[in-house]
């Protein structure tokens, strides 16, 4: 296979990964909202999005120290323990089967199974395809439990300013290239690995094996960007031809962030305004479809302005992408601007 042919591969299992998070994320909305999975008290309370970006500051505080005082593997326990609890909430709303009872408490097996062998498989064995679908288990549970608890505004206002921080830190503070240098090595499902040769092992990049220190700075920057990286070193056997590409990078965040809008879209858009569409298992209409299709059109041109050589911030892009195409979507249902930004109740 050719340079360009495996950078195309490379690029449509990128888009794969984001559809599959967004259907995943889609197909949780109905029984997250059943299961009562809602995070807040009052979804359109615009100030909702405003105290999770805080949670999100603080937590970048708090993994910055971490690293600062090489204690990096606290950071790796809380991932991966937090990969087990996603996906022993999205296992128990859609398939809670095999219930025992155990001290007169009935318990789902299933999802503990689930759990475990995430956790597990990250533990031992955090090669790119284990990763890849945990950060597809855990997306579109996160996106779904966030999507059901955010309402239109408070979401639209999330991805605004999400998209501002991401701006600010990639091409002002540069603080997110330290967190990225931080955790790329610690092999957890902070960004999907999409690699572009068969011989490529993530572990053997983690591990910092026929890594280059600027090769694996290059790596951690776009990670950090919320871009894909296009990585020029080899990451296990050396590449048979000199300056390809053995793997794109981009955030779990990307993925997740304009996702919640499409999980919103498809909660607290009116049915009667933009009725559901007839497509199985997923819970979707037509401005959750146009905020996804969005989504893909901006990651398709950060694709091709990273692919270019340049690290760029990836939430602008993603997260404009998905406003628009939700509001296009929207628009076109017949939903009046007000419905659509969720300001008709005020």
């Amino acid at each position: 296979m050719n340079d360009r042919a495996r950078l195309y591969a490379a690029v449509a299992g990128t888009v794969l990964l984001f559809v599959l998070v967004q259907l995943g994320s889609l197909a949780l909305v109905e029984p997250f909202v059943q299961n009562d999975y809602q995070a807040v008290e009052d979804p359109s309370d615009p100030t909702n999005g405003l105290v999770f970006f805080a949670v999100i500051l603080v937590a970048t505080g708090g993994m910055l120290l971490v690293i600062k005082y090489d204690v990096e593997w606290l950071i790796r326990a809380m991932i991966i323990g937090t990969s087990g609890m996603l996906a022993w909430y999205v296992v128990a709303a859609i398939a809670p089967v095999g219930v025992v009872s155990i001290g007169g408490t009935a318990v789902a097996l299933l999802p503990i199974l689930t759990a475990v062998a995430v956790s597990g498989g990250l533990l031992v064995h955090p090669e790119w395809y284990v990763i890849d679908a945990a950060g597809v288990l855990m997306g579109a549970g996160a996106a779904g439990m966030f999507g059901i608890s955010f309402g239109l505004l408070p979401a639209i206002l999330f991805l605004l300013v999400l998209a501002v921080y991401d701006a600010i830190s990639v091409y002002g503070t540069e603080h997110m290239l330290t967190l990225a240098e931080g955790v790329m090595d610690l092999n957890v499902p902070v960004l999907f690995v999409i690699p572009t040769s068969l011989t490529y092992s993530f572990r053997d990049l983690g591990a910092g094996e026929e890594m280059t220190d600027d090769a694996t700075d290059e790596a951690a920057a776009e990670a950090a960007d919320g871009g894909p990286a296009a990585e020029e070193a080899s990451a296990g056997a050396p590449s048979e031809d000199d300056g390809v590409r053995d793997a794109l990078y981009i955030g779990l965040g990307d993925a997740v962030m304009p996702t919640i809008l499409v999980a919103s879209a498809a909660a607290f858009v009116p049915v009667d305004a933009a009725p559901q569409l007839s497509i199985p298992v997923v819970t979707m209409n037509l401005p959750a479809l146009t905020a996804m299709l969005g989504t893909l059109a901006g990651l398709l041109i950060l694709l091709r302005m990273v692919l270019k050589g340049r690290a760029h911030a990836g939430l602008p892009l993603l997260n404009g992408g998905a406003i628009l195409g939700y509001l296009v979507g929207a628009l076109a249902s017949g939903v009046t601007l007000a419905q659509a930004i969720g300001l008709a109740s005020f």
